[in-house]
């Protein structure tokens, strides 16, 4: 079964940048797509950005431009570049196959304003 380590988040500043990772255990990494959501206090679990076997990439609309994600199969890890970071970006950050049930810890971003 997969499982996914979450780390890299903290608290930044309006305008900083964040870099985030999750290394995968459990699947053959490669094979599959691979996904960051977040979820911030009272709201649902949405999904920031994907990345797919192949390495292309998709975004939510309010990370375009902001936001990058990227693999490395070598080391069975997905990251997740955020730079000029919002206080909406503030949520718990997780990382999750499409098509996973289950989820890992995630780690907390804060931005301050």
């Amino acid at each position: 079964q997969v499982q996914l380590v979450e780390s890299g988040g903290g608290l930044v500043q309006a305008g900083g940048s964040l870099r985030l990772s999750c290394v995968v255990s459990g699947i053959i990494f490669r094979a599959n797509a691979m996904g960051w959501y977040r979820q911030a206090p009272g709201k649902q679990r949405e999904l920031v950005a994907g990345i797919n076997s192949g390495g292309s990439t998709n975004y939510a609309d309010s990370v375009k431009g902001r936001f990058t994600i990227s693999r490395d199969n070598a080391k069975n890890t997905v990251y997740l570049q955020m730079n000029s970071l919002k206080p909406e970006d503030t949520a718990v950050y997780y990382c999750k196959p499409p098509q996973a049930s289950l989820w890992g810890q995630g780690t907390q971003v804060t931005v301050s304003s």
